[in-house]
């Protein structure tokens, strides 16, 4: 019997072929892409050859010979030359203007004429100037079209000159450089100084200047304010603290301890942590004007490049030879910080600083993405006006053999049929508008002012409204596919908070700073805050410390995360102190019952229980192990920190009661609160500090306690501080169990979310408000069996912090058996042991439990605490420490001298002694520390993705970081594989590989994580390249740490070119960040703490990140209908308006008399239709923006161009030739059929043909 196929073999079949008809297309758009990249390389190559080097004599600068040569030489009277060009350096001008006075009409003529529309007038306009060729007047085509060209060039003028206003500005910022003193009297400046910085004037004192003072002269020189744009390569300039660098210097000396310096680089690299920089021992002298004057150096550096992360020279001072590396370099786009002053030289200046050199140095103008609809829409048009002319001239040649030469009174009056073609390309060339661009341009100056006007993206906080600096793309706005964000001052305000601990398995909730917060504003002004109920904190400088957060952290969670019904069952009764804080990651999970407060209560009530004294040494660990300076302010201690999370640390320790009253590079003074209104001193010697770095990823201190004994303490990342413990083995077995239950768990979770029925771009199934989970998704039980998933087990590169439970609103799921018991520490883990016969309060007997000095419960309790910590977006650390023998350290204290002094390899034999005392720890303990982001972030990212939208994340931070950030976020779901690059781990083609397949076998959401590094490797390998490229359109996010801005302008033209028809917007809020946005099809800029550079270069600004999701959802989707239904009508009417004339050559000979009079079809785009298409272009809401934020879904309309396609377009166009031939048809009857009209010329019958059609565009549009 012969085998009948089975629906299940032709669904099959029909697959395979369905993908090898993919397979096949994909490699097109390959061969494609690399066919354009060939054509895309080619004309740059001949531009630079033929019109760069051969026409404008601009060729490349040959690198000098042996670096550029600079003497420190303060009486210099003429300028330094540059070796390469062969004249001096360049001024320290920058540019971030497109245009210049020079090039400026140049640019914007080819720039104008590029566009299709235009450059098709220009082809029909000039043949109309030649005398009697045109029916229809000379001039008006080409009057008109240059009249509308000029109107846009002065607009973008206009755009390019605020531009250029901002660059004044910053160019016109002042610093005090070191110059000889006027002949007539010496400068005195007052004790306050004002600089312009950034985005606001910022009041510097003078009596910040510890050994460096503005008044300072030795007759001949001073210091003397100069404008940034006049600082020259060789100059000496002193900053003050929270100055910002004008230049790329060398450091020659420093306030700081050993002539250092702490320089803030966030601007520049994205990395939040400070940068201490060292001058050499030989500038020691160069505090003062005459040790500088006296100081005989010469510099040798290397010429300017664009590397943030390396510095090569050399300086001979006094005849003796020294290396420079980048502890010496201070770049410009750093700010100081934490030092008094400090004294540098100025090595590259102006666009040749290095962040000018990975700045997208003026970049071109951007076109909008409708333009090549609309380009293609003229193309047919032309095509159809061609055909037009060529029918109605065939028209001609028939009439004329056939009524022509047998009418006596027309037979000399032969027209020739190149005239008659011509003329009637004339007549019809309007079907094409001529206003099309200038109309577009009104309606999208009105559209900005809509946008500029949109009280909703208004920060009252800070007083910025939403601003558009381009309006040429707003409809882009409507139409974007991936996000690129910066991390630092865009999702984040760079405001670490100490919020949770984990001591002897136990986790704790610290909340004083928000407990702060909302107790301040009920204050009487008059009377002193009690402190809270067991909680001594000494008065004056020992007070807890106020948050500087401008919102209440409550108030934000309760507007973004509103409590559900299901949320109060676990909470029958009113949740203590706890529930003021939620997580922005996870804000469903329910935080520890006990906080800080509490634990200050029981140590006070229990201080010499075992717990009590295992947070004690936690605590001290706290207040020893950072390297903060204590700085008294208006009788306040504050801290200079070298990264906010020492600060954070260093503030929770002074509100534990453990105050860091003095530190130097010796010792450090405890203030320590007894609990009981007494406090007592304690001095602890500092013997060593071995540093963070980003490859130990652990920083250690050496100190010797009051009493004599040595102990080091160390702080790190988990993965760093799990081997050296004493019980590595255990702990490394209990880390893996925990990791085991968290993948069962993450399976479990993928299973149940790939139940789900989602639509075709990835969002909800439906398009209703309902935002539960629970209601979208069944759950796995008895009465419904799992399904099983096509899904193999592969090993995955994941982060520990990828991987959590499900939510806790989604319906319940069986127990797998693997975890017991939940590890919150409001749970009774056993029967309690009284320790004492004291009574305490019965929140704390869970303290009694024996299980909290068993090492293997509290390696199993922390590790579930870290994963716990992470999955919520906090940065966690490892507190470790040991005491040891005095002998032991003097042995191991010789080595580590011997490695400091070596002048080979000091950094690795650094890392090599550490690793050698770095060992047998004893864990104290785990911190959480948040980083504050903005409000309404997590909210902004769900409803982007919802909306389709792929959001990255580039950022010059550490990967860690970078991960925990993306939790918080939600970049990174409960549900998402995080899959890691890194070149140091092995091959990163196999990484890749590996990815790719990981991928095609079942994902939920997809996470890959690249540092710089990797991606620099990938992109010195053609292969590599196209193997990376090809995965990431299928990766649903991306993470891209440790990255130049270099790296991240390259990454989004990347996309652009292997995504072509992807939209891709870049934002953020620094100058590190301008190069990607100027490399976006739309750059958005945040209006933040870092000033105004991004939001001055960007097409858009707004002050918050929360803003971006109105600026898209709503006004894009609008813009973007606005504008394709401007185009529409635009083409509609002209097309609808050509009908009549035409269909009437029927009647006239062929002759090309125009049904209209002339100066009607003048007026006709200006005074009778313009009205109608620019109100719809301005005014138009498809829908309101509460349903378009209610349902980001609908975002997708755009993405798809489903508004203005050729489909759409052919529709239209037909409504119109039909709607023409009835007006003409009408028209006719009128006269003919219906009755006999008293007037029947030509101008009677044109005006009512002309009337109709003008009541019926404005009737149908309005």
């Amino acid at each position: 019997m012969p085998r009948t196929s089975s629906p299940i073999d032709f669904d099959i079949a029909k697959e395979e072929e369905e993908d090898v008809t993919e397979t096949l297309a994909q490699r097109s758009r390959m061969r494609l892409y690399k066919a354009q990249d060939t054509i895309h390389e080619c004309a740059t190559h001949c531009y630079k050859k033929f019109i760069l080097e051969t026409i404008l004599r601009q060729k490349p600068l040959r690198p000098s010979q042996d670096g550029r040569h600079i003497p420190l030489q303060v009486g210099r009277e003429q300028p330094l030359v540059d070796e390469r060009r062969g004249h001096q350096y360049i001024s320290n001008t920058i540019r971030t203007s497109r245009y210049t006075i020079y090039d400026f009409f140049p640019k914007q003529i080819f720039f104008q004429f590029t566009r299709l529309a235009n450059f098709y007038f220009l082809c029909v306009g000039v043949p109309q100037t030649i005398p009697g060729l045109s029916t229809t007047g000379n001039y008006t085509t080409i009057l008109p079209l240059l009249f509308f060209v000029l109107l846009t060039i002065v607009k973008e003028g206009y755009d390019d000159y605020k531009r250029h206003r901002l660059d004044n500005l910053e160019n016109a910022n002042t610093t005090r450089v070191l110059k000889s003193e006027p002949a007539e009297s010496a400068l005195t400046f007052p004790t306050r100084r004002w600089l312009l910085s950034k985005s606001k004037i910022l009041e510097t004192d003078s009596e910040t200047d510890v050994e460096v003072n503005d008044h300072e002269t030795d007759g001949e020189y001073s210091w003397r304010k100069t404008k940034w744009q006049n600082i020259k390569v060789g100059d000496v300039i002193k900053l003050a603290r929270d100055e910002p660098v004008p230049a790329d210097l060398v450091l020659l000396y420093g306030t700081g301890e050993n002539g250092s310096a702490y320089v803030d680089t966030m601007d520049l690299d994205g990395e939040t942590n400070l940068k201490s920089r060292q001058s050499l021992p030989d500038f020691k002298d160069c505090g003062s004007i005459a040790g500088i004057r006296s100081c005989q150096a010469e510099f040798v550096v290397e010429d300017p490049n664009p590397d943030l992360y390396h510095f090569d020279g050399r300086v001979t001072v006094h005849g003796q030879t020294l290396p420079l590396t980048p502890n010496e370099a201070v770049y410009r786009g750093s700010t100081l910080r934490n030092t008094g002053c400090a004294i540098g030289m100025v090595i590259n200046t102006g666009e040749e600083c290095k962040i000018r050199m990975n700045a997208n140095q003026h970049p071109d103008a951007k076109k909008p993405a409708l333009e090549a609809v609309a380009n293609k829409i003229v193309i047919t048009l032309a095509i159809y006006v061609i055909i037009l002319s060529v029918g109605c001239s065939m028209g001609y040649i028939i009439w004329r053999q056939s009524t022509e030469q047998f009418s006596w009174y027309i037979s000399m009056a032969t027209v020739e049929f190149k005239q008659i073609i011509i003329g009637y390309a004339i007549m019809f060339n309007n079907v094409i508008p001529l206003a099309l661009y200038v109309s577009l341009e009104i309606t999208k100056l009105g559209q900005m002012l809509m946008l500029n006007g949109d009280v909703e993206m208004y920060d009252e906080a800070t007083d910025t409204p939403a601003r558009c600096n381009t309006n040429t793309i707003l409809e882009n706005l409507g139409q974007v596919s991936y996000i690129f964000s910066d991390k630092t001052g865009t999702l984040t305000e760079n405001v670490m908070k100490f919020r949770k601990m984990s001591i002897a398995g136990t986790a704790w909730l610290h909340t004083m700073d928000i407990e702060s917060e909302q107790t301040i504003p009920t204050i009487n002004p008059g009377l002193n805050p009690s402190p809270s109920p067991g909680l001594t904190v000494p008065a004056g400088p020992l007070s807890p410390r106020k948050s500087r957060e401008h919102a209440s952290v409550i108030h934000e969670d309760i507007e973004l995360y509103p409590r559900s019904s299901s949320e109060s069952a676990f909470s029958p009764q009113p949740r203590r102190s706890s529930s003021q804080w939620r997580s922005t990651g996870r804000p469903d999970r329910l935080q520890p019952e006990v906080t800080t407060t509490d634990l200050l209560e029981y140590i006070r009530l229990r201080p010499a229980s075992p717990f009590a004294r295992r947070a004690k040494e936690y605590i001290l660990c706290m207040a020893l192990c950072h390297t903060c300076l204590p700085e008294i302010s208006d009788g306040k201690v504050d801290f200079q920190a070298s990264s906010p999370d020492e600060l954070a640390l260093v503030r929770a320790a002074h509100e534990l009661g453990y105050l860091v009253t003095h530190r130097s590079s010796q010792t450090v003074t405890l203030q320590i609160d007894n609990g009981d209104g007494s406090e007592k001193a304690e001095v602890y010697q500092i013997l060593d500090v071995i540093e963070f770095s980003s490859k130990r990823k652990r920083m250690s201190i050496v100190v010797r306690f009051p009493d004599g004994r040595i102990c080091i303490i160390c702080k790190g990342a988990d993965s760093m501080i799990m081997p050296r413990l004493k019980l590595a083995h255990l702990a490394m077995q209990r880390a893996t169990e925990v990791r085991k239950s968290i993948e069962v768990e993450q399976e479990l979770l993928r299973r149940s979310e790939q139940l789900e029925v989602r639509n075709s771009f990835g969002g909800r199934p439906s398009l209703n408000l309902r935002r539960s989970i629970a209601l979208n998704r069944n759950s796995i039980g008895p009465n419904q069996p799992p399904t099983p998933t096509k899904r193999p087990a592969v090993s995955r590169s994941r982060s520990v912090e990828g991987f959590r439970s499900r939510l806790s609103e989604d319906k319940p799921r069986p127990s797998l058996g693997i975890r017991t018991t939940s590890l919150d520490v409001t749970t009774i883990l056993s029967k309690p042991v009284p320790l004492s016969p004291s009574p305490i309060p019965e929140k704390f007997k869970f303290l009694d439990d024996s299980s909290i000095i068993d090492e293997s419960t509290i390696f199993s309790r922390c590790f579930k605490h870290l994963d716990d910590f992470a999955t919520e977006g906090l940065r966690t650390l490892l507190y470790a420490r040991k005491f040891i023998p005095e002998s032991e350290y003097n042995a191991w204290r010789k080595i580590y001298n011997a490695a400091t002094t070596s002048l080979v390899n000091r950094q690795d034999k650094i890392e090599a002694a550490g690793e050698m005392i770095e060992q047998s720890f004893d864990l104290v303990g785990a911190t959480a520390i948040e980083d504050k982001l903005q409000v309404g972030v997590p909210e902004t990212i769900d409803k982007l993705r919802r909306a389709n939208i792929k959001i990255w994340m580039l950022t010059g931070d550490k990967r860690e970081t970078a991960i925990n950030i993306a939790h918080s976020a939600r970049i990174c779901r409960p549900g998402s594989d995080i899959f890691i690059l890194d070149s140091s781990k092995g091959s990163v083609e196999v990484q890749i590989t590996d990815i790719a397949e990981d991928i095609q076998s079942g994902c939920i959401h997809s996470v890959v994580v690249i540092d710089g590094q990797t991606l620099a490797a990938v992109e010195q390998s053609k292969r590599l390249t196209e193997l990376f490229y090809t995965l990431i359109p299928t990766i649903d996010s991306v993470i891209c740490c440790r990255a130049s801005p270099a790296q991240k302008s390259m990454i989004v033209q990347a996309i652009r070119q292997r995504v072509p028809g992807a939209l891709t917007l870049a934002i953020g809020d620094g100058a590190n960040d301008l190069a990607m946005i100027s490399a976006s099809h739309v750059g958005v800029g945040i209006s933040g703490k870092e000033g105004l550079q991004a939001a001055r270069v960007a097409d858009y600004a707004i002050a918050k990140f929360r803003f971006l999701q109105r600026l898209l959802l709503v006004h894009g989707r609008w813009n973007y209908v606005r504008t394709a239904k401007f185009i529409l009508a635009t083409f509609w009417k002209e097309m609808f308006f050509y009908i009549p004339p035409a269909m009437y050559q029927r009647y006239n000979g062929y002759s090309g008399t125009s049904l209209y009079e002339s100066w009607s079809l003048t007026v006709l785009n200006t005074l009778f239709t313009s009205l109608c298409v620019v109100c719809m272009g301005i005014w138009e809401q498809d829908l309101s923006a509460e349903t378009l934020l209610a349902v980001p879904e609908l975002y997708v309309h755009g993405q798809r161009n489903k508004e203005l396609n050729i489909p759409r377009f052919m529709r239209w166009m037909a409504a119109a030739a039909t709607e023409g031939v009835l007006i003409w048809l009408g028209t006719w009857a009128a006269y003919s059929v219906f009755g006999q009209a008293r007037d029947d010329g030509l101008f009677a019958l044109g005006d009512l043909a002309f009337t109709i059609s003008i009541v019926w565009i404005n009737w149908k549009l309005l």
